[in-house]
């Protein structure tokens, strides 16, 4: 008998990258971006500048992303929105307004940071406060309550917001490396608050924040990005969990442990700035619809 071949043939890995990326992105556009954000002004002659409110899972990187933004338009890494290295606690207590500002001028878009979500009841953020807050009725300074939404009764309650006072995108920051397990409770929290602002006409964006430790393609080369099936499929997988339509996600990649900013990072972070920017935009306009 001839010795037979124990050797099992070995199949070969699937291929992490797509033939050619599934959504087109121009990495030489980073100035021009940067120019048309700068030069920007709200539709409306009354609003002084655009509120767009962020929110997202303890950890996800809201705060991080407000630094990455203004890290861009300086030129170097920022770090404004403080952030905390631990990880389980949101560091973000009370209700605090960035103003983005370039080397030339403050820009008129503020991003509104507010206490990170969690999937307990009473942990993290709560739902009606972060309603409130998209609708102008939260002040400035608030200090979120883990137990008990603001009132019209307390102080930071706003009775009588005007335009300014309101925000005209909700941001949810979510970490690419937990969409697949995102516990139930927390997608029902951005499903009520979804439905609640949804009424009003208040958009909503994703940014999936983390895509280089989420994906080893992308972490070698960031420009493959939309080549990479994995960050593909955590986007679908996202989109599909909060109802946020894949038009509306952006995959970014923060500045967390660089001290310089890198063009291919830049470019991604503006472009989702800048859809941000013209979905608030849009329904500033449609304002009088409501």
């Amino acid at each position: 008998m001839g010795a037979s071949n124990s050797k099992q043939v070995q199949q070969p890995k699937p291929n992490p990258e797509l033939d050619k990326p599934w959504r087109k992105l121009d990495w030489g556009q980073k100035e021009a971006l940067k120019e048309k954000l700068e030069n920007f002004s709200p539709g409306d002659p009354n609003v002084k500048d655009i509120k767009i409110l962020i929110a997202g899972q303890v950890g996800a990187g809201k705060s991080s992303f407000i630094n990455s933004i203004d890290s861009v338009f300086k030129g170097r890494v920022s770090s404004r929105a403080l952030v905390s290295s631990s990880a389980g606690v949101s560091f973000t207590q009370k209700l605090k307004g960035f103003t983005i500002r370039s080397e030339r001028k403050n820009l008129p878009f503020v991003f509104k940071d507010i206490m990170g979500l969690e999937a307990a009841v009473l942990a993290g953020s709560q739902t009606d406060d972060i309603i409130n807050a998209v609708f102008g009725h939260v002040k400035d300074g608030y200090k979120f309550n883990q137990e008990q939404a603001l009132t019209y009764k307390d102080q930071h309650y706003n009775c009588d917001p005007n335009l300014s006072d309101q925000a005209f995108c909700l941001v949810y920051v979510i970490d690419a490396n937990t969409v697949d397990f995102t516990d139930d409770k927390l997608i029902d929290k951005l499903r009520i608050i979804r439905h609640r602002i949804s009424d009003r006409g208040i958009p909503q964006v994703v940014i999936m924040t983390k895509v280089d430790t989420a994906c080893p393609l992308v972490k070698d080369d960031l420009s493959k990005i939309y080549n990479s099936k994995k960050i593909k499929e955590k986007m679908e997988m996202c989109s599909a969990k909060t109802g946020v339509p894949m038009s509306n996600i952006f995959p970014v990649k923060n500045y967390h442990e660089e001290t310089d900013t890198e063009d291919d990072a830049d470019v991604l972070l503006l472009k989702a700035l800048e859809q941000i920017v013209q979905i608030a935009n849009d329904r500033l306009l449609d304002c009088e619809s409501y």
